[in-house]
């Protein structure tokens, strides 16, 4: 059975140039080891009063990028978003090896 990858990317919402950092870290971790989306997730963290608007990152429609789940974080404001997500997230990685492993136990049984 192949593992299961995922690949987490945290970084500063607030500071434009990291979008540019993002794509490289998307496409090294990501692309180039042909993980599939889901396997992704992007946190876009927010400062504490720095006024950062939620809707405002259009990551994933950004040339560079797929379609990654992007949580936005503000750990003053909403600290249980993160942790959920992230569960969520989980969740989906195990579902996925789960998946892949009843598939290869089929094709053995077959």
């Amino acid at each position: 059975m192949k593992d299961a990858h995922g690949v987490v990317i945290v970084f500063n919402a607030d500071i434009p140039s990291h979008l540019k950092e993002i794509e490289m870290w998307y496409s090294c971790f990501v692309q180039q080891q042909f993980l599939q989306d889901s396997h992704c997730m992007l946190v876009a963290h927010h400062k504490p009063g720095s006024g950062g608007e939620r809707g405002s990152l259009a990551l994933c429609k950004h040339p560079g990028l797929s379609s990654p789940a992007l949580v936005h974080s503000n750990l003053e404001e909403d600290p249980e978003e993160v942790r959920v997500e992230f569960i969520k997230y989980l969740k989906s990685i195990i579902n996925s090896m789960s998946e892949s492993r009843d598939r290869e136990e089929m094709l053995i049984i077959t």
